[in-house]
């Protein structure tokens, strides 16, 4: 009897941790890659300039005060929080028209397939390339100086991206354009999901389109909104390759970012402590965010 229990649970172990091992390559790898790097980076912040000191000191957190008394870095997290907001609402109202237009049955199915080609394009390309795109497009000699010109909108060479009064939205403005088909497929997706028969018997109560959006369509489509502004939100607070190849942070720190910011400190600075406090700094914020999307991702299970 004893035998056969101890056989049991051998082998209710054994099928317990066989899922481990097959995960374990993916484990190790995450570790190397990313749990190590954070770990170091962490204890980094915690001395004084280590890198480019032999013997560092450990300093507790004079390095996150430092940060947080840095003007620049105010200035940082106020452009990011600014680049993140206004990129996330401008990709779901625009995201939410366009999957809507590709939803219509108003819309013939040929054209709908060429519109959603079209408008899915900006998320083929790469950081790098909208950003020569979008340097040329935007430079003072560029064709939206020209267009704008010819419609009378503006006079003048506007010189977008060295301007400290028109870089910060510039940049934005590239970001939204880059970010939105994210959201169109995603919304595209949920409102194929929908029931027509919602619809139908909102049409027998006499609802309009607007009401039939406002009590149907956001309703329905309102868990995966949340989830794809929460995680857009975390990816445009980190970023760095679009705003450090069009501006570089400048003009005068006018499109300074959290990213820019952490990679100057790093490597045009060498003050590789304040950096990564920089950088813990901004993965607490993203781990605020995250939590708040774990959360969410419970719920609707």
């Amino acid at each position: 009897m004893e035998k056969q229990k101890t056989k049991k649970y051998s082998e209710q172990l054994k099928n317990g941790l066989v899922p481990y091992v097959y995960q374990l390559p993916v484990i190790l790898l995450l570790t190397l890659l990313m749990l190590v790097p954070i770990v170091m980076v962490i204890q980094y912040s915690l001395f004084d300039n280590v890198i480019m000191n032999r013997n560092p000191v450990f300093s507790g957190i004079a390095n996150y005060i430092a940060i947080l008394q840095d003007e620049t870095f105010i200035t940082a997290l106020g452009n990011t929080l600014y680049f993140t907001v206004m990129s996330v609402l401008f990709h779901l109202v625009i995201g939410m028209l366009f999957a809507m237009l590709l939803n219509s049955k108003a819309v013939l199915p040929g054209l709908r397939s060429l519109f959603r080609v079209f408008y899915i394009m900006p998320w083929v390309f790469t950081a790098t390339i909208i950003a020569i795109i979008w340097r040329l497009l935007l430079n003072p000699n560029g064709v939206i100086n020209y267009i704008l010109d010819v419609l009378r909108i503006l006079r003048g060479n506007v010189e977008w991206f060295a301007s400290t009064r028109t870089a910060l939205h510039a940049v934005t403005f590239v970001n939204i354009w880059a970010g939105y088909p994210f959201y169109m497929v995603s919304l595209l997706a949920g409102l194929q999901g929908i029931p027509e028969d919602l619809y139908e018997a909102a049409t027998i109560d006499g609802a309009n389109d607007v009401r039939k959006f406002l009590f149907i369509t956001v309703p329905q489509l309102s868990p995966i909104i949340i989830s794809i502004s929460l995680l857009d939100f975390i990816w445009t607070m980190q970023v760095f390759a679009l705003v450090w190849m069009t501006t570089g942070g400048g003009p005068i720190h006018a499109t300074e970012v959290l990213g820019t910011y952490t990679y100057k400190l790093a490597f045009t600075r060498y003050q590789f402590s304040l950096a990564s406090a920089s950088a813990v700094i901004v993965l607490v914020i993203s781990m605020a965010i995250a939590f708040f999307y774990v959360r969410n991702q419970k719920i609707r299970d």
